[in-house]
């Protein structure tokens, strides 16, 4: 099976892909590097879209300022588990979770991200 490699940037986010119409689409961070992951949503009051975290399995809300919502997806970018985390708070490790996208608290629900949907995530092809 082919396995794409990440890199540090820019992209898009599409929820509901598979049904077209309805699909919803979203900025999006990509933070692939060891210190882009490390580094995640630490220090910031806010994101305006989400952040990818690839690889990853598990998060920390530590040192954070708001709450976040955290979806796990696998090899095949289906969300396994959503959920919402205070800051101060470690995430158990998620079994099958490849990829994580983090946003504000909320988030994942008005974008219709929930276990089960397959998301679209698209790097910008800018270099």
């Amino acid at each position: 099976m082919w396995t794409r490699t990440w890199r540090d940037g820019d992209g898009t986010l599409t929820v509901g892909a598979d049904s077209g119409a309805g699909s919803r689409r979203v900025p999006l961070r990509i933070a692939a590097s060891y210190r882009a992951r490390t580094r995640g949503l630490l220090g910031r009051d806010g994101i305006d879209g989400a952040l990818l975290l690839t690889p990853c399995g598990s998060v920390h809300t530590f040192r954070m300022r708001f709450p976040i919502d955290v979806a796990y997806l696998d090899r095949r970018l289906t969300v396994l588990a959503v959920r919402t985390m205070p800051p101060g708070r470690l995430g158990l490790p998620r079994p099958r979770a490849r990829h994580v996208v983090e946003a504000e608290a909320g988030a994942m629900e008005r974008w219709g991200v929930r276990p089960g949907v397959r998301l679209e995530l698209r790097a910008s092809d800018a270099a």
